[in-house]
């Protein structure tokens, strides 16, 4: 049943909306309304896509085709088991192979193996049941006998279905070759489509890893947009060696990242078969442009501090990208951002976890049940449409540089990541976004890491990255000394005065791994000699602004009596008469940069 809407009365409604909100802000402005109410509250996305604060059904757009049917907006597969939902898959290091069929017994429905040998792990592996994934990288080839030879095996068995084995080679020549990952060359990936074509199996030799890409750098837009370049270029060197363009499209798999932006990941998958439909139509083969999509959580987006903060992270990942329609979805340990796991704790242990969090969506809240339940959403539908709207740009401009190949080579892909990177890390730096446990509630008292623990991967550019160095040089000097570096905390006025900046100024020290103490002697125990030079003794006041009119310049001279060399304040610059104080600490300040000179001024 169609429902009448009354466009004339919803943009009354709306309007007096506007009007509302803006006496709202008007309150903490002094009195003056912003001219544009919903722009002054409009975010937006690292590619500057607009996030509005309201969207209503004026923001409505068409009904969608049915999952299955062009453009595959809303899923690929229209049967899909609704009573089992996507594909819980685990990821299995080489040395890893005897978890795969405890892993299989307790709740995943699908295996990623990373390595050079799959054999052992697939040894008992009923093949038609379990869809596997490879990740072999430089020895995919050798990954491929293995299987193939698996599967001739199982083949040999009365109930085996060959039609419903679904696996994934892993050849990922293209984006590994950008982000310096070892793998085979397009030439043996080719060859490996070609022979993969042949089996009776559903058989994928290409997976186009724009989770890589993300790791390395990439916005939401660029992995969408790059990956479709980088499967039209896959194609291309396909048709070239005599496969079909159907033949060809049938070859690629696609790997994307989930983040913990819920709504964001929703929309990445779904505006991905969006964007790749497109490219098939273009190609000829509109109804050929479903590659089925494995999702993994974010590695980038995984912190070392606080690395509990990941569950959550990764189960609002999950959760997004089975909303949006993943095929296979993997979640990452807990941990997985540091080498070794957290000391103390058994890998089985976080890798339970990971697939537990997957089995609750599924089997508990029931996620899985509904296809596409974000269907109709006026913001998701809006934000589909804009990011694949914003990867196609991307991909037109790897096009016109020559593609993917081309613009790889010349480096203008690694430019595109580093400066998408280098735009994210300032944010950070800044605080402008925020990392839970990071620069954002840190745990200063959280045990530190070993040395060798901080290093989560030479193609993963870490979002806490810039905060994580400053804790691991304050973990080294702890170990060295005894205690973390110190500053002084000088307080004006009384708590429910000063407590909002001592609050703000404790958390933002502490996450440099600086410790905010109240006396002289503790302070002290936190500056040492470096090469017969001593540590500067540094003291931060924090009060209301009526207190250090009243008190700020007589409360500096006396920090600086008691031996503080460098005297700060916590507010805005210019709050105090020039020399009075030696810098400010507020919400504007490059964070990560100012912690670090006060790390080297404090010895660390």
């Amino acid at each position: 049943m169609t429902v009448a809407v009354d466009h004339d009365d919803l943009r009354e409604r709306y309007e007096r909306w506007r009007s509302s909100v803006g006496a709202v802000l008007a309150k903490s402005r002094g009195g003056q309304a912003p001219d544009d109410p919903v722009a002054a509250l409009t975010a937006s996305t690292e590619d500057g896509i607009a996030i509005r604060p309201l969207y209503t059904a004026l923001d409505e757009r068409p009904e969608s085709s049915l999952p299955g049917s062009f453009p595959f907006r809303r899923g690929s597969d229209p049967l899909r088991d609704v009573r089992q939902g996507w594909k819980v898959a685990e990821r299995f290091e080489p040395n890893e192979p005897g978890g795969v069929l405890d892993a299989l017994e307790s709740g995943a429905s699908a295996l990623w193996l990373v390595g050079p040998d799959p054999g052992p792990a697939l040894a008992s592996v009923l093949l038609d049941l379990a869809p596997v994934m490879l990740s072999a990288g430089p020895h995919a080839d050798d990954a491929a006998r293995a299987l193939y030879l698996a599967l001739d095996r199982a083949g040999e068995a009365e109930r085996f279905v060959a039609e419903a084995v679904r696996v994934q080679l892993g050849a990922a020549p293209l984006t590994s070759a950008v982000v310096g990952r070892p793998d085979v060359t397009l030439d043996v990936a080719v060859d490996l489509a070609r022979a993969a074509a042949e089996r009776p199996e559903d058989v994928r030799a290409i997976v186009v890893d724009a989770a890589d890409l993300h790791n390395a750098g990439a916005t939401a837009a660029q992995e969408l947009g790059l990956a479709a370049a980088a499967g039209v270029e896959y194609v291309r060197a396909l048709t070239a060696a005599g496969l079909t363009v159907p033949e060809a499209l049938s070859q690629l798999g696609i790997r994307l990242a989930a983040t913990d932006d819920q709504f964001l990941t929703i929309a990445k998958v779904r505006a991905w078969r969006v964007v790749w439909a497109r490219v098939a139509a273009h190609l000829g083969h509109a109804a050929e442009g479903a590659a089925p999509i494995h999702a993994v959580t974010s590695l980038a987006a995984a912190t070392q501090r606080d690395p509990w903060v990941n569950m959550l992270r990764t189960t609002v990942a999950a959760f997004g990208a089975g909303v949006g329609g993943a095929d296979y979805v993997t979640t990452l340990p807990f941990d997985a951002a540091i080498a070794g796991g957290i000391p103390g704790y058994s890998g089985a242990f976080s890798t339970r976890i990971a697939r537990n969090t997957q089995l609750l969506l599924l089997e508990e809240s029931h996620v899985g049940r509904v296809l596409d339940p974000a269907a109709g959403s006026w913001h998701v539908e809006a934000l589909t449409d804009d990011l694949a709207r914003a990867a196609w740009v991307v991909l037109q401009r790897i096009e016109s540089a020559g593609g993917f190949a081309v613009a790889a080579a010349a480096g203008d892909v690694r430019a595109l990541l580093s400066d998408a990177a280098a735009k994210r890390a300032d944010a950070v730096s800044r605080r402008r976004a925020k990392i839970t446990g990071v620069n954002e509630f840190p745990n200063l008292a959280e045990p530190p890491l070993p040395p060798a623990a901080a290093e989560n991967g030479a193609v993963v550019r870490s979002y806490a990255a810039p905060f994580e160095a400053l804790r691991a040089r304050s973990d080294l000097f702890l170990a060295h000394h005894g205690v973390r570096p110190r500053v002084r905390l000088v307080t004006i006025g009384s708590v429910a005065a000063h407590n909002g900046r001592s609050t703000f100024v404790t958390n933002l020290l502490a996450s440099g791994g600086i410790e905010a103490v109240a006396t002289v002697a503790d302070q002290a125990a936190g500056t040492v000699r470096i090469d017969g030079s001593p540590g500067a003794a540094i003291a931060v006041l924090a009060g209301a602004d009526g207190g250090y009119a009243e008190q700020g310049v007589s409360t500096a001279e006396a920090a600086r009596g008691a031996g503080a060399d460098i005297v700060l304040l916590a507010g805005a610059p210019g709050t105090l008469p020039d020399g009075a104080v030696d810098g400010y600490l507020h919400m504007k300040i490059d964070a990560a940069a100012v912690l670090g000179d006060l790390l080297t001024r404090l010895g660390a």
